[in-house]
């Protein structure tokens, strides 16, 4: 059958995974994107210049092109409404189309997706199982029995609700990623991403882990989930062989929450990939060895959430268990080695004590971080904190209500939900600073009062910190601001010269033509890690 995936702004793993799953199955797969200029539901949102740039019509051209069997979604909250009508538009030139969602916004709201005339089909958690199964279902007109991890409407509406399973423990069962149908839009070599393992060990309340980890109604299994070595390196050979690559991403939840197998891993990776890279770590799962061993094998950044410095606020509202310590000799530890530290803060954390802001900004005048990314609170359907916000009056039901169908999602940058003047100014004020310590003079840091930037309006500010946020990311060189910039001009280009050619430019420079298996070969496990990695020490 023909499959097309349907994504925006840039490339998404789960989708990667899927294609080459179904591709597995023999099933032909192709790719409709949107390169999202100026709304990308993310970092940059210019409504006044996004209509200039927007791309819809080519996202349905590219589905007419091939007109397919299946058109899917991985949808999250910031993009649902989106490929929602994406999905309503495609129903209307294909009726028989079956159309099918998922992603974490699904898996919260699922019969509220489901809802929807144009949507067929949901996957609730993970789809490796499912989605194959669902496929050749319809392949065999067999649509009538209950398929795991889905729910799917017949054409009278009953709806089929299949047994929410287990997580698959065995990733080695399950293919590489497939990067070739994001060549056309992504320029792989410049930004590899990947991940090594899924799930997260804690279950901090406004993030997804916090209700996907409780999905299964059966055996649940393990949650937290390990690719080999040689499955990762197989991945990675393919891949540096292909687009000569530059720089790596691993975006696992935790890169080290498995300390054997990191050592393992990144002494094989030194050996034959040798590319530097980031990954994300947590305070409580970085010690000396491992920052050495990161160090060794070329890791360059580690992004490290922070979100707040209010131990006993963290401990009971957030579920986030490790200590001010535990955050203070992680940043130590990659200053030792030399690695720079991205660290992730929140503003407008239910109830969060304003002293915690002044905490953190101790830490990062002793602690300066390469970069302080902010995030203001955006609460997601499905997990705790959207309880908890509701039961303190900070949000309301029908609130929650356009939250659950993808309406309203940022509810602290830009809105008026924090009511009281004084705290959005402090907030602001805060945020300007912590944009600024990472091109701060060091001896500067400690004196520097968040109040001298309160003057600033708050109806402005948030241009403020975009501009420095922008301003010290040259200064730094963060190959992050680089390789986004160098992204948006060349899909700004390819945008313009579309209007006139009607031909569009590769975003990828591939240095070896030859496709190669996305499933990898059966491989021995590695044992005695101990002796494998003796020379990483």
């Amino acid at each position: 059958m023909n499959v097309t995936f349907v994504a925006l702004g840039w490339e998404q793993l789960g989708i990667s995974l899927l294609s080459a799953i179904a591709k597995r199955e023999g099933h032909n797969v192709s790719l409709a994107f949107s390169s999202a200029l100026f709304n990308d539901r993310y970092n940059l949102s210019i409504p006044s210049i996004a209509p200039f740039f927007d791309d819809r019509k080519d996202v349905i051209d590219t589905i007419k092109q091939n007109p397919p069997d299946v058109l899917a979604f991985s949808a999250l909250t910031g993009t649902y409404q989106w490929m929602l009508g994406i999905a309503r538009e495609a129903k209307q030139l294909y009726p028989d189309v079956k159309i099918i969602f998922g992603g974490v916004h699904v898996s919260a709201v699922p019969e509220r997706v489901l809802a929807n005339d144009c949507v067929d089909a949901v996957i609730v958690g993970e789809g490796d199982i499912a989605f194959p199964q669902y496929l050749k279902a319809i392949e065999e007109n067999a649509l009538n029995k209950p398929i795991p991890n889905t729910r799917f409407k017949l054409m009278d509406g009953t709806v089929i609700r299949g047994p929410q399973t287990g997580f698959i423990q065995d990733l080695n069962s399950l293919p590489i990623f497939d990067k070739f149908i994001w060549e056309d839009y992504i320029p792989i070599g410049d930004w590899y991403l990947t991940m090594a393992s899924r799930g997260c060990p804690y279950r901090c309340t406004f993030c997804f882990n916090n209700f996907f980890a409780q999905l299964p109604e059966q055996k649940k299994g393990k949650y937290v989930r390990q690719r080999s070595v040689e499955h990762m390196m197989y991945e990675l050979r393919m891949a540096k062989k292909r687009y000569k690559l530059k720089f790596l991403e691993f975006e696992d939840d935790v890169f080290t929450v498995d300390k054997s197998w990191v050592k393992a891993f990144l002494y094989q990776y030194k050996k034959e990939i040798n590319v530097p890279f980031q990954c994300l770590t947590h305070p409580r799962y970085l010690d000396d060895d491992v920052a050495r061993w990161l160090a060794d094998a070329g890791c360059q950044y580690i992004q490290m959430g922070v979100q707040t410095m209010d131990d006993e606020y963290k401990f009971e509202t957030i579920k986030r268990y490790e200590k001010k310590e535990h955050v203070y000799t992680a940043m130590e530890l990659m200053a030792k080695y030399k690695i720079k530290a991205k660290v992730d803060h929140m503003f407008g954390l239910p109830d969060e004590p304003m002293q915690a802001q002044e905490e953190a900004r101790k830490l990062y005048a002793t602690h300066q971080p390469y970069r302080i990314q902010t995030f203001w609170t955006n609460f997601l359907p499905g997990t705790e904190m959207v309880h908890q916000a509701l039961e303190k009056g900070l949000i309301t039901l029908e609130e929650v209500e356009r939250l659950n169908d993808g309406l309203e999602f940022d509810f602290y940058r830009n809105s008026n939900k924090i009511e009281d003047p004084q705290k959005l100014r402090t907030y602001k004020s805060y945020e300007i600073l912590f944009k600024l310590i990472p091109i701060l003079p060091k001896s500067l840091l400690p004196k520097i009062n968040p109040k001298i930037f309160s003057y600033i309006p708050p109806s402005i500010s948030s241009f403020f910190t975009f501009f420095i946020d922008a301003l010290a990311g040259l200064i730094t060189r963060n190959p992050d601001h680089f390789v986004y910039a160098k992204y948006y001009l060349f899909q700004m280009y390819v945008s313009l010269s579309k209007r006139f050619t009607k031909k569009r430019i590769p975003a990828t420079k591939i240095f070896d033509k030859d496709l190669f298996d996305l499933t990898p070969p059966k491989a021995s496990k590695i044992t005695n890690l101990e002796q494998k990695t003796s020379t990483l020490t």
